[in-house]
């Protein structure tokens, strides 16, 4: 028998259950992997939460890297003993051993550790996607990241320089200011006791960002409005702070017809041909020394409550996994 974390009702970190469970030999299309270290994110709190509804009893987690331990029928690409990681598809990788999709692997280059590629697939492909996708960061460029010191926020910083752009990060304390100028953040606002909007127009010279990109939601949103320059962008990929309440669209056009989209990464790999060309803009960024992949926090998986805890909790910074 095997070990996964499992919750049979949503809540907080309290649900969260170290079962035994029997792992299923591989059906046609899939592959057994056994994990060698999980990634713990946010999103991972949503689900727990219920804020992103997902069917009951569940498993958690979406993200993960390890060995390929079985191979079901139709499955070509991958062998027995192979290295792979992945991010996205069903939930379940707060486990010891699960059945995949074989299209939503990907082969981890041999100089990423597991625990590197368990802790930058979900947040470095969705840095992937925010700065070359989304809004296609350009050489000049100046840009807002709130959350600077987390995961994504860490590899945007450091990919975002590498491109050429100012960076602009909001941060909670000192130290995580410290953490993400080492980063590439070339200005870092202390949202807690600084006017972020105040700030940004300062730094700018009252010209504003070309983007903001905001995983805090409820809180920033607003302000960030207020941060854009004229035709600007505003990409709201989470909601730390709780969901955006309903706004009038026409602000839009009053704060200089200003874009806003809502993406997930989910949308933008679903074609494996877009997550297999994403990842490999990933892997060339963090081979090249471009982006550094530092894992700041581990836990046993069967702790993952704690996890959680000190993730809401905000004490951690840049990457976390969970080593079953």
């Amino acid at each position: 028998m095997a070990h996964a974390i499992r919750f049979e009702t949503t809540g907080g970190p309290e649900v969260l259950q170290w079962q035994e469970v029997d792992p299923a030999q591989p059906g046609p299309g899939e592959v057994r992997v056994r994990h060698r270290a999980v990634g713990l994110n946010y999103i991972d709190t949503y689900h727990r939460s219920g804020l992103y509804p997902v069917p009951l009893p569940s498993g958690l987690g979406v993200e993960g890297a390890g060995e390929v331990e079985a191979v079901g029928e139709g499955v070509t690409e991958w062998a027995v003993g192979d290295r792979v990681a992945y991010a996205g598809g069903p939930i379940g990788a707060y486990s010891e051993v699960r059945c995949l999709p074989a299209d939503r692997l990907l082969r981890l280059p041999d100089a990423i550790s597991f625990e590197q590629g368990a802790a930058m697939m979900l947040q470095g492909l969705t840095a992937q996607y925010l700065l070359r996708r989304t809004y296609r960061v350009q050489p000049g460029d100046t840009i807002l990241i709130h959350a600077a010191a987390g995961g994504v926020g860490l590899i945007v910083c450091q990919w975002a320089k590498a491109l050429g752009a100012t960076v602009i990060g909001t941060v909670g304390s000192e130290d995580k200011a410290a953490l993400a100028r080492a980063h590439g953040c070339d200005h870092t606002i202390l949202y807690r006791s600084e006017n972020f909007t105040e700030r940004v127009k300062a730094i700018t010279g009252g010209a504003g960002v070309a983007v903001v990109y905001d995983s805090i939601g409820k809180d920033t949103f607003l302000a960030s409005l207020d941060c854009l320059r004229p035709l600007g962008m505003m990409v709201l990929f989470g909601a730390a702070s709780g969901p955006v309440p309903p706004f009038d669209i026409q602000v839009l056009a009053q704060k200089g017809s200003l874009f806003l989209t809502r993406p997930t990464l989910f949308t933008y790999t679903a074609k494996r041909a877009d997550l297999v060309v994403m990842a490999e803009d990933l892997f060339e960024a963090v081979g090249s020394g471009k982006v550094r992949i530092e894992v700041n926090q581990r836990y046993a998986l069967r702790d993952a409550a704690q996890a959680h805890r000190d993730l809401e909790a905000r004490r951690t910074t840049g990457s976390t996994v969970l080593m079953p």
